[in-house]
This record gives structure tokens, C-alpha cells and sequence, in this order.
């Protein structure tokens, strides 16, 4: 069907051109006599010579690759092209002439004049033409779109917009550079300022923004879309550059702006060749693999090629997630989907035993804070008797290294979350003291974007079931990091760590949580307050109102490598810790909840909090 299309486009072009050529030979011979009655000799070599001219110029025109093109798409290189076609078959036609009959009954000012005629009657319909399809009939049928930027990637855009009559038909476009100013790209001004976006927006009848600006830094981002939202009509953008991995950008890239967008982080350039060398080739065991991070993980380090990726989970669900996604976007690397749980310590070392991992990233871990308050027991379990099997077995296997992944919430900690999680800090340094051959490293990061059990997943279902949306407190902050960050930092503490470290990723500045469901509600196209309310339910059992990165007694280093420190671990004494931490596991395994917590208190001296009852 599209063939049959194509040729009958291509024929209807090649009719056109033939009486074009036609029209301008007969033409050239009426202006040559001042528009006068033509003698009738003249006119008998006009009209003889007409099928010779006709053929010979279509033939070039075909040697030329004039109908290659379409209509449609008529650009310089196509009038470039008849150009030469023109004047190669004016030569030839002419030379012809000359040969045959010495120009004798040819006015000589037939040439320029047949020339000139050619060149309008074909370069005007085709400009015409696609003046009608990109602006007039396009008009009719697509969004009028002002394109925020005015560099590459928004001229790209333009020009895939103006190729589809059903999209969107740019109109202008808007930049904060001066000396782009009232300057025009594809025919389109390019207007000056953002911050004068709604005048632009209404000057110009606007129904859409695109913002094609995918080198813009986060804050830079930010502002915008505070702008466009003040414009009360929708809003796109094209990926960060890192994510534009298709050499071309094109209307199949524009997007909803998302929460990442305006409250993610420059994106850090990791010397990947570096972390080739160091990961390449190991046969590599992640605990949680199943998880937000640990996914990701197994993702990132598919890249690198590892001999063998055993992905350990207790979620069947997560695991088969993981499992497929590797299978599709890389068959070739080999990995295996290992169905289990770290608290089983017998099935842990035969699975240690049979695929010798010499990399171990310990993501598995609970790690929702009001669910563990009531519930130590299981808490303690998971993410110290977990911890404790998966690190003392790697010990006894002699991995290389033992990357434990931590959180922000082990610092100072006022919930039974946090605790745990400090608690296996202090173990993975223990441990890592006694042995020379394995690495113990620690990386302690906060919230992640877009996490299972995050509050933006939260915010987004409650803004879908139209609100409210619930913030436990107007002044609660939390550190945020997406989720392909945390794990490249991982990586790289991974690669880097030389053993006892705690690697310090650098989170930036604080984020209020109220402001987060403020932008979520916002890039809903939903109004704060009489759309969408937020409404504040106090702090939850074990909740901080802000959180930390390190203790005070943690003196925060440099690594040499960008959001990557290291903090100055602080010392035990080792007997009387080991002892208490017998005293922990033995009151777990009574299910002495109270003592329990009185153990976690000794370990942790600065854990402060008091758990709730569970209730059932």
C-alpha cells in the first residue's frame, strides 16, 4: 500500500515537473520577443524542439535525484540540487541546439530566460507546498507549542514538529541568552527571557510549552518550571542529556516534567573504565536484589559484564521483576534468581558455597520506619541477624569485599529502624578488623527517589484518588538521591574502598516535604489547596523532624571523587560490644521485645527512642 502511494506521489511530481518544463520553453521564447506574437519559424523550432527538451531535462532531472525527495520536506539541499539540474540541462539543450542548427531561429536570450523560468516554476510550488503542510494545514490540526531553549536539541525538535501536521506546531522560542534575541530559527523568532513567559505564552495564543533544554542543571530546571506552571497550560520536557540516548531528539522524546526533574541532582560523570577494571569479570552476589536499589544495581552492574550476577531475594515477585528485565536487555550476560531469605543462614552458605561470589552488596533490609517501631522482633532480625549471617559468611568464604548498604536514619537514630541499621554498621567494622583478605565497606546514603515505600509513590496515588495528600509535619526535611545515583556511588565506594571505610554519599541540601507534594500536586496540572489538599498528620512513631548524615564524633573526609566522603569511623570496645550483642540476639530469640530494646540502647548509645505497642 505505501508503495503504490509513494509511486503515485512520485509520478504526480514528475507529470508536474514535465509541463513545468514545458511551460518555461515556451515561455522563453514569448518574453524573448517582448511578449509579442512569436514568428512563425521561431515558433516551429520552439514546438519541434519541445519533446527533445523535455526529454533531455527530465532524464537530468532523474540523474540529479530530484524526485528522491519529498515535497514535504523541501529544503535548501533540494533547491540546490535544481539548481544544478537546471543549469546542466539548460548546457546540454543549448550545446544540442548549437550543433544541430547553429541557433540559427533560437534567440540566444531563450537560455537565461528558460533558466530563470525553470528555476521559479519548480522551486515555487515545492516551497509553497511545504509552507502549506508545516504552517497552515499543521495549524489547523496541532497544538500551537513555545519551545523553552533555543540551541540544539530545540531546533531538532522544531524541525520534527513542523514535519507532523498532528503534533505540534512550534511557534516561537524563548531563551535567556541576549544574543539570541529577536534572531530566527526555522523561520521562528526566538523570544528573549523566561521569566516574561506568561506575556509570551498570551502574545502568542500558546496552548503548550516544550522545554528543550536537556543540558539545564537542576536549579535551572527548577525555575522554569516554576514559570511555566504560572502559565496555568501544560508543559513538556526532552530527558537530561545522560538519558537522550537516541542521536536524534524528536517529538517520541517529549515527556511530563517529573518530580526527578526539579528535585534531583547533577548528574556525576563516573569514570566507568574504572570501575571495569576493579568489577569486570567477578562473580558478584547482591542480597535484596529484587529491591529499588538492589534492582538497580543489577542493572548497572549488567554494564560492566561481570563473570556471574546471583540475585538473592525473598520476594518472589521482585525477583521474577529483576530476573525478566535482565533476560531482555541482557541476554548474554549470565546470572542466576535465588529465591531466599538472609535470616536463613544454612541456605545463605550453600548458595555461597556453590557460586563462590567474590563481590557481596548487602541491599536486603527493612527499612520502613513506622512499621518497625512496633514490630523490634523483626527488625532486629532482618537487618542485624541478616546482616550478621550474610557478612560472618562471607568472611568464611573470603570475598573481596563486602559492600553493606546503609541509611541516614542510623545516624543518631530515634527509631528501631535506624538502630538496626547502625547496629550492622558496627558489625561490618568489626568484622572487617579481623580479616585480612575481605573488605568490609559501609555506604550510607538518605531517601531515594521514587523507592518502593517512598513517599513520592504515596503522593502520587493519593493525588491520582484526588487527595488529600498527607505530610506528617510543615518543617519535615529529608535528603533525597535517585535511585541510578545511589547505586552508581555504591559502585563506586565498591571500587574505591579499601576496607572499614563508611563512604558519606553527599545528598545536597535538604528537601521540605511539603514542598515535594506542593511540586508533585503542580505537575499533576492540579492547583494546591482547591484541587488538591495537603494536609499535615503529625510525625509518626520514631519520625525525626530532620535527618543526618554523620555523627558529630564522625569527622567528614574527602575521597578526591565528586559526592563521595568518607566518614572517620568511631571505636568500640570490642569485647564488651561482642558480648552485648550476644545479649541482643539471645533477647531476640526469647522474643523479649523490652530487652530488645534495652540492648539496641547499649550498642547504640544515641538511640533515644521509645517503640510503640504493635498492634495487630
Amino acid at each position: 500500500m505505501m508503495s503504490k502511494f509513494i509511486f503515485k506521489s512520485r509520478l504526480t511530481i514528475i507529470l508536474h515537473d514535465i509541463v513545468v518544463v514545458v511551460c518555461a520553453w515556451v515561455f522563453s521564447f514569448w518574453f524573448s520577443f517582448r511578449l509579442q506574437v512569436v514568428p512563425n519559424d521561431f515558433q516551429v523550432m520552439a514546438l519541434s524542439c519541445l519533446p527533445f527538451v523535455v526529454v533531455s531535462q527530465s532524464a537530468i532531472f532523474w540523474y540529479f535525484g530530484l524526485y528522491q525527495g519529498v515535497w514535504r520536506f523541501s529544503s535548501l539541499p533540494d533547491l540546490i540540487c535544481i539548481f544544478k539540474s537546471v543549469i546542466v540541462g539548460a548546457l546540454f539543450i543549448s550545446g544540442s541546439l548549437f550543433i544541430y542548427s547553429r541557433l540559427t531561429v533560437v534567440p540566444r536570450s531563450v537560455f537565461p530566460l528558460y533558466i530563470c523560468f525553470l528555476l521559479l516554476f519548480l522551486s515555487l510550488p515545492r516551497l509553497f507546498y511545504r509552507h502549506y503542510k508545516d504552517y497552515v494545514k499543521h495549524e489547523r490540526n496541532a497544538k500551537r507549542a513555545l519551545i523553552v531553549g533555543a540551541g540544539i536539541a530545540a531546533d531538532m525538535l522544531a524541525r520534527d514538529l513542523l514535519q507532523d501536521e498532528h503534533a505540534f506546531l512550534p511557534v516561537a522560542f524563548v531563551d535567556d541568552d541576549k544574543s539570541k534575541k529577536s534572531r530566527s530559527i526555522r523561520g521562528l523568532t526566538v523570544l528573549f527571557d523566561t521569566q516574561l513567559m506568561q506575556e509570551h505564552v498570551e502574545k502568542n495564543n500558546i496552548d503548550i510549552i516544550l522545554i528543550a533544554i536537556p543540558s539545564a542543571s537542576v536549579d535551572e530546571m527548577k525555575r522554569i518550571v516554576e514559570v511555566c506552571e504560572k502559565t496555568n497550560i501544560p508543559f513538556k520536557t526532552l530527558p537530561s542529556v545522560k538519558d537522550l540516548l537516541s542521536p536524534s531528539v524528536s517529538k517520541k522524546n517529549l515527556r511530563d516534567v517529573a518530580i526527578t526533574d526539579i528535585l534531583g541532582r547533577e548528574i556525576v560523570d563516573l569514570n566507568w573504565e574504572e570501575m571495569r577494571k576493579s568489577l569486570s569479570g567477578k562473580r558478584i552476589l547482591i542480597t535484596g536484589g529484587g529491591g529499588s536499589i538492589g534492582a538497580e544495581l543489577c542493572m548497572q552492574l549488567a554494564r560492566i559484564e561481570p563473570e556471574l550476577l546471583v540475585i538473592y531475594d525473598h520476594s518472589e515477585f521482585n525477583l521474577y521483576q529483576i530476573n525478566a528485565s535482565l533476560q531482555r536487555y541482557f541476554p548474554e550476560l549470565k546470572h542466576k534468581a535465588v529465591l531466599g531469605s538472609v535470616t536463613d543462614r544454612a541456605h545463605l552458605k550453600s548458595v555461597m558455597t556453590c557460586d563462590q561470589p567474590s563481590v557481596v552488596f548487602h541491599a536486603a533490609a527493612y527499612k520502613h520506619v513506622p512499621l518497625l517501631e512496633g514490630q523490634a522482633l523483626v527488625a532486629v532480625n532482618n537487618n542485624i541477624v541478616g546482616t550478621k549471617n550474610v557478612a560472618e559468611l562471607a568472611l568464611e568464604a573470603k570475598v573481596e569485599r563486602f559492600v553493606l548498604i546503609s541509611t541516614d536514619k542510623a545516624v543518631n537514630p530515634t527509631n528501631v529502624m535506624g538502630a538496626t541499621k547502625r547496629v550492622a554498621e558496627i558489625l561490618c567494622q568489626n568484622l572487617g578488623a579481623q580479616s585480612d583478605q575481605t573488605s568490609f565497606i559501609t555506604v550510607r546514603f538518605g531517601n531515594v527517589l521514587d523507592s518502593a515505600g517512598s513517599v513520592v509513590p504515596l503522593f502520587r496515588e493519593q493525588i491520582k484518588e484526588g487527595g488529600p495528600v498527607t505530610v506528617t509535619h510543615p518543617e519535615v526535611t529529608r535528603f533525597f538521591m535517585t535511585i541510578p545515583e545511589a547505586c552508581r556511588l555504591i559502585m563506586k565506594a565498591a571500587t574505591v574502598g579499601a576496607g572499614g571505610e563508611i563512604y558519606v554519599l553527599d545528598m545536597g541540601a535538604a528537601i521540605k516535604i511539603s514542598y515535594l507534594a506542593e511540586q508533585m500536586i503542580k505537575l499533576s496540572g492540579l492547583e494546591v489547596g482547591s484541587d488538591i489538599k495537603i494536609k499535615y498528620v503529625g510525625l509518626r512513631a520514631g519520625e525525626k523532624l530532620h535527618e543526618e548524615l554523620f555523627h558529630e564524633q564522625e569527622q567528614l573526609l574527602g575521597t578526591g571523587y565528586e559526592k563521595l566522603f568518607l566518614a572517620q569511623v568511631r571505636s568500640y570496645k570490642k569485647v564488651a560490644w561482642d558480648k552485648n550483642m550476644l545479649d541482643l540476639l539471645a533477647a531476640n530469640n526469647a522474643r523479649d521485645v523490652d530487652g530488645v530494646i534495652a540492648y539496641l540502647k547499649v550498642l547504640v548509645p544515641e538511640f533515644v527512642s521509645v517503640p510503640v505497642e504493635y498492634k495487630a
